[in-house]
């Protein structure tokens, strides 16, 4: 079991409402973490309720104030519910971490199924089309709010075999830059977050343990290491908050350098 460890940082979501989604490990769980730490409250939402409980844990025990959510993001009626019960605890929602997602199935696009395809797409991008639906309609009630979609290096980018992960992560970009543009006026940033390679078990599924797999993949990058989760969030953490207030509609690429190869 994981020891609750930070220390709070500067207030800068102080008791803002905070929503992350993918929350049970990961960037999502580290996303969590930074809110709290950064004084504001929690509502993690995983469809893994022990991994979600897991990161609620963490933050009670290092004095932050959190809440779980069970959540299937593809399923319109469970993101209703989440947003239901975020705003019934604590009365708003102030920032929304969109982060839950799936890695496909390693395979050539001849070689891939329909229902990984569905699979795919349907959480990492009408999962954030659904989470923003439900979730913006909270930040205009209390007049403005910031969210932040995780997107990845590929979706700007090409990568073979991963046809429906590329498409998922272009697709959520572009949902970004449009939604950013429709709810400006309102008071909401909408922005994204678009990492490479990151330290997480999703990693260790995709080269499914194969350290030489691993190990050549990582020499590929300028940097020579992934990305610890706990850099991912702090750019998310970033683009939540104020100190980042101009910024609207941006995909924030965190690959040390790969896309300028």
């Amino acid at each position: 079991m994981e020891e609750a460890s930070f220390v709070f940082r500067e207030a800068t979501l102080a008791d803002k409402v905070t929503l992350v989604t993918g929350a049970g490990s990961g960037i999502g769980r580290a996303s969590a973490l930074a809110f709290a730490q950064a004084r504001a409250k929690v509502v993690a939402c995983d469809v893994d309720s022990k991994g979600g409980l897991e990161t609620v844990r963490l933050i009670r025990e290092a004095g932050g104030e959190a809440l779980f959510v069970q959540a299937d993001v593809s399923k319109s009626s469970e993101v209703e519910e989440m947003v239901r019960l975020t705003v019934a605890e604590y009365g708003r929602l102030d920032v929304a971490h969109n982060n839950a997602g799936v890695e496909p199935a390693n395979a050539s696009i001849l070689d891939s199924s329909e229902e990984d395809w569905d699979r795919v797409i349907d959480i990492n991008l009408k999962g954030v089309w659904l989470s923003m639906k439900h979730e913006i309609p909270a930040m205009l009630e209390q007049g403005g709010g910031s969210i932040v979609n995780t997107s990845s290096t590929v979706g700007h980018l090409g990568q073979s075999n991963m046809a429906s992960y590329v498409a998922s992560k272009h697709g959520v970009i572009g949902l970004t830059r449009a939604v950013a543009l429709e709810f400006v006026d309102a008071g909401i940033r909408v922005n994204a977050v678009c990492p490479a390679v990151v330290a997480t078990s999703m990693f260790e599924r995709f080269t499914r343990g194969d350290a030489q797999v691993a190990s050549t993949l990582i020499s590929s990058l300028p940097m020579k290491r992934l990305i610890k989760p706990q850099e991912v969030a702090n750019s998310v953490l970033w683009l939540s908050s104020d100190k980042a207030a101009y910024l609207n509609g941006h995909a924030l690429v965190l690959d040390g350098g790969l896309s300028i190869q």
